[in-house]
């Protein structure tokens, strides 16, 4: 998630959500070896606002058995409640598996209604880059903070990574203090390898330093490109990331979810992106 992504959140909301509409999708999404993956929401943010029953009709179909959230000015449920998002997830043979959410705000009735629907997680999505250590000390307080509240309610609490967090700051880097200083009994990680190849940082290594902090994954591929970034998400398969190499050794290391996510590029269709994402992901064994 980045700067653009939090002005849409800040600014947009979700078109509402019809309760009707039955639907069982037949199509089991696995990978290679059966095992199902998911698709981070924002990947197709602004096709859900249009026709989100529909959008979600056909997620179900390219595939995708696992769904992870995020939290925009309709909240986590889109203006449901969250037994009814359930339902439409249910229907739709989907597992509504994690969100991404503002943490500073209400997260005790967040954690609350999510272990009500049997949720595992929800994820602290962006927290910025900061101008001292001390601040990302504070920010493990605060993840601690809402691993208790949530382990109070069944589900768990988890932080996503950018790029920044990797940066040194006088010789510290800033994601090594949020992992040391956050209970591994409460608090879990979730690594954007898209991110963490962008901090130039080997994600195996990385998780290795931690040993089984990191309990899902953000799956997207990467490219080099003549802009201010340097850098633009792709189709998974099209880029630079060898995930056919990374997912089985990510998946040894304990990550339980792998969650496709389509960032914005030049061209690009959100629903045709997504749906190629799916076809290249269930070739992939991890």
């Amino acid at each position: 998630m980045n700067n653009s992504r939090r002005d849409f959140l800040r600014n947009a909301g979700l078109a509402g959500l019809a309760l009707s509409m039955p639907f069982k999708n037949e199509l089991m999404a696995m990978g290679g070896t059966g095992k199902p993956f998911g698709l981070q929401l924002w990947s197709v943010k602004q096709a859900l606002y249009k026709d989100t029953m529909g959008v979600l009709k056909q997620i179900a179909a390219n595939g995708y058995k696992k769904i992870e959230g995020f939290e925009g000015d309709k909240g986590l449920f889109w203006g449901m409640k969250n037994t009814e998002l359930k339902k439409v997830m249910d229907d739709l043979g989907m597992n509504f598996v994690s969100s991404h959410c503002e943490i500073s705000k209400d997260f005790e009735t967040k954690a609350a209604q999510a272990g009500e629907i049997g949720m595992k997680y929800l994820i602290c999505p962006h927290k910025g880059a900061q101008p001292s250590i001390d601040h990302y000390k504070k920010f493990a307080d605060e993840f601690n903070a809402c691993g208790e509240i949530a382990k109070k309610y069944g589900i768990r609490f988890a932080y996503h990574n950018h790029d920044y967090s990797f940066v040194p700051m006088n010789g510290i880097v800033p994601q090594d203090v949020m992992m040391q200083n956050t209970d591994p009994k409460i608090v879990d990680f979730e690594m954007d390898l898209y991110w963490t190849k962008v901090a130039r940082v080997d994600p195996l290594a990385y998780m290795d330093k931690f040993p089984n902090r990191f309990k899902l994954v953000h799956v997207k591929d990467l490219i080099k490109v003549d802009n201010a970034e340097g850098h633009e998400s792709c189709v998974i398969g099209k880029g630079t990331i060898d995930y056919k190499t990374l997912l089985p050794e990510v998946a040894k290391r304990g990550v339980k979810h792998m969650i496709v996510e389509q960032e914005a590029y030049t061209g690009s269709n959100e629903l045709d992106a997504a749906a190629d994402d799916a076809a290249y992901v269930k070739t992939l064994k991890w």
